[in-house]
C-alpha cells in the first residue's frame, strides 16, 4: 500500500497563514466601517455633521474636489479592499498548492449555518449563512427608508407646504418617493459585485461568479420594485399636483427626470426577460436585452449626477475592470485541438493551453463559437485537471438548447470541417479546494450534472497518482433517461496520452436509467474523436489577465505569441487514422487497464430511480461530503436529505450554473 505524504507546515507557510489573516481582519474592519456609513447614512448625524465636514475637508483638495466626500466614504473602501483580494488570491494560491502537496488535509467539523435551511421556495436553496445576510440586508434596506422617511417627514409642516402650494399629505408623498430612489441606489451599490467573474471580493468570502449569481438575482429584483415603485409614485405626485410637465424636464445640472424614465424602461425591458418562463423559453431574448444594463447605467447617472453617482461607483466600477479584461481575453481564437463526440450527443471539446494556467476542479468557462452566433456567450464546465493534463483543457457540452444541438450537428459531420474558430472567457472558479477534508464524497447527478464531478474525479486521480495522497471514497450516482447517455462516464478518463492510475482510486459509480428498461445499443457505443488541423492565427488558452493596463496587455503578447508558436509547433503532428480521415474510434485507450477499471467500478440500474434517502443515510463517516448538480428538484431532495438533524455527518453542496 501506498504511504501517505505528510508534510509538515514550514516557516515561510506560517507567514503567509499569518498574513493572509492579517489582510481578512483588516478587510472586515474596512467592510465593517463602509456599512457604518450606509446605518448612519440616513439619519441626522450623518447628514447635518459628518457630511458637511467631510466636505469642508475635501472640496478644496487639489485632489478630490466636490465630490472627495462621497469617493472617501464608499469608492475608496472597496477599491482598497480590492487591491488587498489581489494579494490574498495570490496568497490562497500558494497555500492551496502546499496543501495539495502535503496531503495534510484537516477535518474541520461544519457548522449549522452552513445547512440548508430553505429548500423551495423562490430564493431557491438557501443556507443559514446565506439567509441571514440576505435577512441583515433587507433589514438594512427597511433601515435605510423608515429612519429617512421618519426625519423627512419630520420637517414637512402645514405651513411649509402651503408655501409651495402643496398639501401635506403631497408633500410627504414626494418626500416618500425619492426615498424609494435613495434605497434602490443601495442596491445599486451592491448589484455587480456578484457578477464580476474575475472578481478579488467573492474569494474573501469563499464564493465564486457562479454560485454568487441568486445573490445578483435576488438583488435585481429589490431594485427594480423599488424603482419601479419611485417612478410611479412620482408620477402620481406629479399628477395629483398638476405638475406632469415635469416629466419632460432635463435638468443638466440636477435631478434629470427624462433620464430617470428612461433608465427605468430599460430596467423594465430587462427585468421582465427575467422572468424565469420567458428566460428559459426565449433565452436569446433574455440574453440580448440584459445589454440593456448599459443603457440603463448611463442614463442613472445622467439622472442623477456624478456626486451621487460615487456612491455605487465602486461594484459598477469593478465590473467594467473585469469586463474589459474578459474582452481582452476574448480577442483572439484560441486552438481547438480535438472534439469527442458521445452517442449521446454530449461533446467533449479539448483546447490546447499554457502551461502557467491553473485552475480549481468545477471552474466554468465560457465559450463562443461564432460560425453558430457572433455574440452568444455560453458557460461549460472545466472536465479536465491542469496538473494532470497540462497542455490540455477540456469541457463538455451537453445538446440541450438551440446553440449546443447546432454545435453538435456542426461536429458529428466531420467531413464538413477542419477547423472551427472558438473565442472563451475564463476559467473561473473557486480560489481552493480540500477534498481531502472528508472521509467519503457523494456526489450526485442528473443528466449533464455529472460533468462538474468528472473534475473532481480526476483531481483526486491527480492526487492520488502523484502524491500518493489518502483520497476519500468517491460515490458517484447518476442518473440518466436513456442507456445511450452511459456513454457520459467514458468522460471521467483523461485523455490519451495523460499518466494516471485509476484502479487505486476507491471510486464507486452507481448509473441508473430512468426510461430504458434494459442496455439499448442502437449505434456507436463509445465517443468518437475528431481532431482538428492547426492554424497559426489560434493561440492557447491563458489565464485572464491580473492588470487592468493595456500596456500590460501588449507587453504580454509578445509572450502569448512565442508560446503559441512552441505549442503550435509541437502540435503540428496531429495523429489521424488515415489521411483522408479526421475521425477515429479511441480504441486503444477503450482497451486501456484504466477503462477495465472503471468498467468494474460502475453499476447500472434500469428502469429506477436512486432512492436517495437510503443511500446517504448508508454512510455513517464522521465527515461526508455531498455535492448535487443537475435538475433543480433533485438538487432540492439531496438538500432536504441533508438538512434533517438525522443527518449531522452529511456537508451539502449545490453546484448549480443555471441562471
Amino acid at each position: 500500500m501506498a504511504q501517505e505524504t505528510v508534510v509538515k507546515r514550514s516557516p515561510s507557510k506560517e507567514k503567509f497563514v499569518r498574513f493572509q489573516f492579517a489582510i481578512r481582519l483588516f478587510v472586515l474592519v474596512l467592510f465593517l466601517g463602509w456599512m457604518f456609513n450606509w446605518i448612519m447614512k440616513p439619519t441626522n448625524t450623518y447628514t447635518k455633521r459628518w457630511l458637511p465636514r467631510y466636505r469642508a475637508k475635501t472640496n478644496n483638495s487639489t485632489y478630490f474636489g466636490s465630490k472627495g466626500a462621497y469617493l472617501l466614504m464608499y469608492t475608496f473602501p472597496v477599491l482598497l479592499v480590492a487591491t488587498l483580494g489581489c494579494v490574498y488570491l495570490h496568497i490562497a494560491k500558494k497555500l492551496n498548492d502546499s496543501n495539495t502537496k502535503s496531503c495534510n488535509a484537516k477535518k474541520r467539523k461544519e457548522t449549522i449555518w452552513k445547512r440548508p435551511v430553505l429548500i423551495k421556495g423562490p430564493l431557491g436553496i438557501v443556507s443559514g449563512t446565506e439567509l441571514a445576510f440576505f435577512l441583515m440586508f433587507v433589514v438594512l434596506l427597511v433601515w435605510s427608508y423608515t429612519a429617512s422617511v421618519r426625519y423627512s417627514f419630520a420637517t414637512i409642516t402645514p405651513k411649509l407646504a402651503a408655501k409651495d402650494g402643496d398639501k401635506v399629505w403631497e408633500e410627504k408623498l414626494e418626500s416618500a418617493s425619492l426615498r424609494l430612489g435613495v434605497v434602490g441606489n443601495i442596491c445599486l451599490a451592491f448589484l455587480f459585485f456578484p457578477v464580476a467573474r474575475g472578481s478579488c471580493l467573492l474569494p474573501l468570502l469563499g464564493l465564486t461568479s457562479e454560485s454568487s449569481i441568486k445573490y445578483h438575482i435576488w438583488i435585481g429584483h429589490i431594485a427594480m420594485i423599488l424603482f419601479t415603485s419611485h417612478g410611479i409614485c412620482f408620477i402620481i405626485y406629479w399628477t395629483v399636483t398638476h405638475q406632469i410637465s415635469q416629466m419632460l424636464e432635463w435638468n443638466k445640472n440636477d435631478i434629470s427626470n427624462v433620464a430617470g424614465e428612461i433608465s427605468l424602461l430599460f430596467g423594465l425591458f430587462l427585468w421582465i426577460a427575467t422572468i424565469p418562463r420567458i428566460r428559459r423559453k426565449f433565452f436569446e431574448l433574455f440574453f440580448y436585452t440584459h445589454h440593456f444594463y448599459i443603457l440603463f447605467m448611463v442614463f442613472f447617472i445622467f439622472h442623477v449626477g456624478i456626486s451621487y453617482t460615487c456612491i455605487m461607483l465602486p461594484g459598477f466600477y469593478l465590473f467594467l475592470v473585469d469586463r474589459y479584461l474578459r474582452f481582452l481575453q476574448s480577442r483572439r481564437h484560441v486552438r481547438l485541438v480535438s472534439a469527442r463526440v458521445s452517442p449521446c450527443e454530449a461533446i467533449e471539446l479539448n483546447f490546447s493551453k499554457s502551461h502557467g494556467l491553473t485552475y480549481n476542479p468545477t471552474s466554468v468557462m465560457f465559450i463562443n463559437v461564432p460560425s453558430i452566433s457572433k455574440l452568444q456567450w455560453h458557460p461549460f464546465t472545466v472536465t479536465s485537471n491542469s496538473n494532470l493534463e497540462k497542455e490540455k483543457l477540456s469541457v463538455v457540452i451537453k445538446s440541450e438548447g438551440t446553440w449546443t444541438r447546432k454545435l453538435h450537428h456542426l461536429l458529428s459531420t466531420p467531413s464538413t470541417i477542419d477547423r472551427l474558430a472558438v473565442s472563451v472567457e475564463g476559467p473561473y472558479g473557486p480560489a481552493s479546494t480540500n477534498y481531502l477534508r472528508h472521509d467519503t464524497l457523494v456526489m450526485v447527478s442528473g443528466g449533464s450534472g455529472i460533468t462538474p464531478f468528472i473534475s473532481i474525479v480526476r483531481e483526486l486521480i491527480y492526487l492520488k497518482t502523484t502524491f500518493k495522497c489518502k483520497t476519500p471514497k468517491v460515490v458517484l450516482i447518476c442518473a440518466f433517461k436513456n442507456s445511450s447517455s452511459l456513454s457520459m462516464l467514458d468522460l471521467i478518463l483523461p485523455i490519451s496520452g495523460t499518466p494516471y492510475d485509476i484502479s487505486d482510486l476507491e471510486l464507486q459509480i452507481e448509473a441508473y436509467i430512468t426510461r430504458d428498461q434494459e442496455l439499448k445499443e442502437d449505434g456507436p457505443v463509445h465517443p468518437k474523436t475528431m481532431w482538428f488541423k492547426p492554424n497559426p492565427s489560434d493561440a492557447p488558452i491563458h489565464a485572464i489577465l491580473a492588470s487592468v493596463a493595456s500596456a500590460t496587455f501588449l507587453w504580454n503578447k509578445a509572450h502569448i505569441a512565442k508560446e503559441t508558436n512552441q505549442i503550435q509547433n509541437m502540435e503540428g503532428t496531429t495523429p489521424t487514422v488515415s489521411p483522408n480521415s479526421m475521425v477515429y474510434n479511441v480504441d486503444r485507450e477503450l482497451e486501456s487497464l484504466p477503462y477495465h477499471s472503471l468498467i468494474h467500478a460502475t453499476n447500472v440500474h434500469y428502469g429506477v430511480r436512486p432512492d436517495l434517502r437510503k443511500i446517504l443515510f448508508e454512510h455513517k463517516e464522521a465527515s461526508v461530503g455531498v455535492f448535487a448538480s443537475g435538475p433543480k428538484i433533485m438538487r432540492q431532495d439531496v438538500a432536504a436529505i441533508c438538512s434533517s438533524s438525522l443527518a449531522e455527518n452529511l456537508h451539502f453542496e449545490s453546484i448549480s450554473f443555471s441562471w
